[in-house]
């Protein structure tokens, strides 16, 4: 009970609450399933996730479909599907020259038909042994999953969907605003107290969706780069305390690069927590970093057990670090050791 009353408390009310950072399942517990499978999510709710992330696009009829690219070579059996072969294409995706297979080349009923694959298998080995057990989910299957895990554990456990490429998709024809906002009128996600944060890494569609519903955004923030939609506004900028405030007018949250609130040195070892923390509270703003990872090459060096880059090291005490920065919440694709580290 005392950790669903503290979820609420982070995720619906306007100012920064005094709790342990939330922990959102990035994909799903996708170290330890392929992600974004009902199989990742219901282990992060299992492990103690407070909130699942889907990263939507958009299927050729419409439909909000549950994968971290449009691209879906890498992580279905598409590319071993012969009926399929005809639809390997090459396209530029947010400026990326992409080759593959792409959602909005195919119908939901087609992409129901495929089954997902670990999209990191090199490094992530383990998670082969679930290659093709199962389907790709649409945003609908995975607020379900999310509302009866909430009704199961009597924990309320939410959703982040990230908008994926919403210039991209509007250029051919998904325009993805009114069907999201559609689709969350339809799901009772429009409120103030709704379960869910909106993630983008583009600035239009969060500012246009601020006068449409009243629902938590949160604005991606990436190490080095621009908005695919804003060139002219580098993140950077973004993150300055003026640009914190900008943000502020239409986004509850701010969701930076992870590396943007612990630096790292020319050696990968973490440096001084920067001020990003303190003035993202300062503009109203909660704040969300991304991505822990438990393996040692995504690990900064003073938390790496070695120099195998596969190997786990001490995920649970980078959390631990992150936590005494005052961060609101936090990505892993490990919630159970994240959940740990906050022990």
């Amino acid at each position: 009970m005392i950790r669903a009353i503290l979820t609420a408390l982070i995720l619906f009310t306007g100012a920064p609450a005094v709790a342990q950072p939330l922990i959102i399942a990035h994909r799903g517990a996708s170290g330890e399933r392929p992600e974004h499978t009902r199989s990742a999510y219901e282990l992060a709710i299992e492990q103690g996730a407070d909130v699942i992330e889907p990263d939507l696009v958009m299927s050729k009829d419409g439909v909000f479909i549950d994968r971290h690219e449009n691209e879906i070579g890498g992580t279905t059996d598409v590319a071993s599907r012969p009926e399929f072969a005809d639809r390997k294409t090459t396209k530029t995706i947010d400026g990326v020259v992409t080759v593959g297979w792409f959602t909005e080349d195919f119908t939901l009923a087609e992409l129901k038909t495929l089954r997902a694959r670990e999209r990191l298998p090199q490094v992530r080995t383990g998670n082969v042994a679930y290659d093709g057990r199962d389907p790709i989910l649409t945003f609908d299957e995975v607020v379900t999953i999310a509302r009866e895990a909430s009704a199961r554990t009597g924990r309320t456990i939410a959703v982040a969907p990230e908008l994926k490429h919403p210039t991209y998709f509007a250029g051919i024809g998904l325009p993805m605003e009114d069907a999201f906002v559609a689709e969350l009128e339809r799901l009772d996600l429009t409120g103030a107290d709704a379960p869910i944060i909106i993630q983008c890494f583009e600035v239009g569609p969060l500012e246009r969706l601020s006068h449409r519903i009243k629902t938590p955004l949160a604005q991606l923030v990436g190490a080095g780069g621009a908005p695919e939609d804003r060139p002219d506004l580098t993140y950077a900028r973004m993150i300055t305390p003026e640009g914190l405030k900008a943000v502020a007018r239409y986004a509850a949250w701010v969701a930076p690069d992870v590396t943007l609130v612990m630096p790292r040195d020319a050696q990968g070892r973490s440096t001084a927590p920067s001020t990003l923390v303190a003035d993202a509270h300062a503009a109203g703003l909660k704040i969300v970093v991304w991505t822990v990872r438990a393996e040692n090459i995504f690990l900064p060096l003073e938390h790496r057990s070695s120099a195998l880059p596969a190997v786990h090291g001490d995920m649970a005490g980078y959390v631990r670090d992150l936590a005494d920065t005052g961060v609101d919440a936090i990505f892993s694709d490990f919630p159970g050791l994240a959940r740990e580290g906050l022990r």
